[in-house]
């Protein structure tokens, strides 16, 4: 009976300590920002699937909702931008999420990407597209929910 008493409250304490120390998790609604203007861009929707996060156009800000996308590659091509995977295929590693691509519909160029949150900040998310040549761009995206 005595280890009972000093296994539970033990356990318990494991247990909020796991907790707290979570990873907090990418998938949610994200608004995207202009790099140029600086003007909130679109909404993009992240989620699990097989074990990878991918990400589609919930919504568009600034464009009209029935735009197609003119520079996408191969299939995506002419198809409308609402519902593009413009994520696909992050895996986990470690404390952010990496291996995966990611499309700019503005020129339809892909990129490598990864993904991760700063200083336990759950609320926004850094987006980094990585060009084969080394060179990349790290963007910020916003929490909508």
């Amino acid at each position: 009976m005595m280890k009972m008493k000093i296994l539970v409250p033990f356990l318990a304490m494991m247990a909020i300590a796991t907790a707290t120390l979570a990873q907090p998790s990418p998938i949610g609604v994200w608004k995207t920002i202009d790099d140029e203007t600086g003007e909130a861009k679109s909404h993009v929707e992240i989620y699990e699937k097989g074990g990878k996060l991918y990400g589609k156009i919930a919504r568009l800000l600034i464009s009209a909702p029935d735009k197609i996308c003119e520079e996408c590659p191969g299939k995506k091509k002419g198809k409308p931008l609402m519902g593009m995977h413009v994520i696909e295929g992050l895996e986990p590693h470690k404390d952010y999420w990496k291996s995966g691509t990611i499309m700019d519909p503005e020129n339809g160029n892909e990129y490598g990407c990864s993904i991760w949150f700063e200083n336990g900040n759950a609320d926004e998310l850094k987006v980094r597209g990585k060009h084969w040549t080394g060179l990349y761009r790290t963007q910020t995206w916003y929490r909508v929910q």
